[in-house]
């Protein structure tokens, strides 16, 4: 029944971030997951289970007669991470969300959507989920419930980014800062000193090695984390009190650094440049800036900072927020065409033991209830026979399927959808 899907989640909307690792299963390695994962669905009796954990949201999504109240909720999570039992009483059930039947599919469908998500629009979560599934089938926890509420899933949001625009205009500061020195039709072959290796740089870099950018020398307090984005690249590391003795050109200067002043002063910029005054492109991706305002006040600069990126990041995020109301309608439409779907499916599925039954029943009367009859026939009359019962046979098997798809295919021309649940194209 539609009722037996059931999820239990912890998202960035119900607790920080940080407290989500209580809730994950405790292991990196992958066989020991799956232990796990195999353990907790035989002792809570899940007929089908599917696990998705990323830095902001876990998810338990399964199947079976179980009934969603605070002390199952309680002793499922106690089971994931044992450690949570020294947490007070209500710690577990005032972070944990539970979803059940039609709630708990459509919950699916905005997760695989992005409405759910902390970054509205990104395409993220929709690759961890489908990768989350096949993990989970390859541990054997998947059957043919959770195999179609995916499907259902994935052809959703498709539809979903196909028809809005909500994953368009970028929401990150840094993809933003990217694009903007894309717009400058800078080179590959371009020299890129990079000042800070923390996780903004380290993702600026990433932006850099899709686009085949690689001549690049890292500069960072800490010489560890500049071999690391230095090694992604193919460029150099050195450590940032050797700045100021940089005596090869560059092209675009990334400065992101944790200093609460200015670290690329007048007089530092002035030396690195020397006497060439031609334009460099300065990404300061710091708050506060890392960039002296005097370098851009008197050099030939193009100057991106992080404050008209976040305005405009904050531009974009209302314009996909615009378009969540949209997503939300098409995803409740297809939430009720799921029913109709799984209904289907429940149908084919308790009719799959038809043709066995009618084959069964045919070979009993052969061997058992006509056998002394059957045997006094001579060959001609006995072929025949058989002849005839083969077609019964085929005849019994095919009215009741041909019967139960007639019947879905009038119920879908009514609702509008085809025989996968699909629009019907006008």
């Amino acid at each position: 029944m539609l009722k037996n899907y059931k999820i239990l989640t912890v998202t960035h909307k119900t607790t920080n971030t940080e407290d989500i690792a209580d809730f994950i299963v405790p292991t990196d390695d992958k066989t020991e997951l799956s232990n796990r994962l195999v353990k907790l669905k035989e002792s809570f009796g899940f007929d089908e289970l599917m696990y998705l954990a990323t830095c902001n949201r876990v998810l338990f999504l399964f199947t079976g007669k179980i009934q969603l109240d605070s002390s199952f909720i309680t002793s499922f999570f106690q089971s994931v991470n044992p450690n949570l039992a020294q947490q007070p009483k209500m710690y577990i059930s005032e972070n944990v969300q539970s979803f059940q039947g039609n709630k708990a599919i459509h919950h699916l469908y905005e997760i695989a959507a992005s409405v759910d998500s902390m970054v509205v629009g990104e395409r993220e979560i929709f690759r961890q989920l489908r990768e989350a599934y096949e993990e989970c089938r390859t541990y054997g926890l998947i059957g043919d419930n959770i195999r179609i509420a995916m499907r259902a899933t994935v052809e959703v949001a498709k539809e979903v980014y196909a028809h809005t625009r909500i994953g368009e205009k970028s929401v990150s500061v840094v993809s933003l800062a990217f694009r903007k020195l894309q717009e400058s039709n800078v080179p590959t072959s371009a020299r890129f000193l990079i000042v800070g290796a923390g996780k903004t740089n380290e993702l600026f870099s990433k932006f850099m090695l899709k686009h085949d950018y690689r001549n690049a020398v890292i500069f960072n307090r800490s010489l560890g984390k500049a071999e690391a984005i230095a090694g992604e690249l193919g460029g150099e590391a050195c450590v940032l009190s050797e700045l100021e003795n940089y005596e090869d050109d560059f092209d675009v200067m990334v400065v992101c650094t944790a200093a609460v002043e200015p670290i690329i002063t007048r007089h530092l910029y002035g030396k690195l440049i020397g006497k060439d005054g031609r334009r460099r492109i300065v990404i300061d991706l710091s708050l506060p800036n890392n960039v002296c305002r005097q370098v851009v006040e008197n050099f030939d600069v193009e100057y991106i900072d992080i404050e008209k990126l976040r305005q405009l990041a904050k531009e974009n995020m209302a314009f996909r927020m615009g378009e969540v109301e949209k997503a939300r309608q098409l995803i409740s439409k297809r939430v009720e065409e799921f029913k109709m779907r799984f209904r289907q499916r429940q149908i084919e599925r308790a009719m799959s033991d038809v043709p066995t039954q009618i084959k069964t029943i045919k070979s009993h009367a052969v061997e058992h209830v006509f056998k002394n009859e059957l045997d006094k026939l001579d060959p001609e009359a006995r072929d025949l026979l058989d002849r005839m019962m083969d077609y019964m046979e085929k005849r019994c098997i095919s009215i009741p399927m041909v019967a139960m798809k007639d019947a879905y295919r009038k119920l879908h021309r009514q609702a509008g959808i085809d025989m996968d649940g699909n629009p019907h194209k006008k």
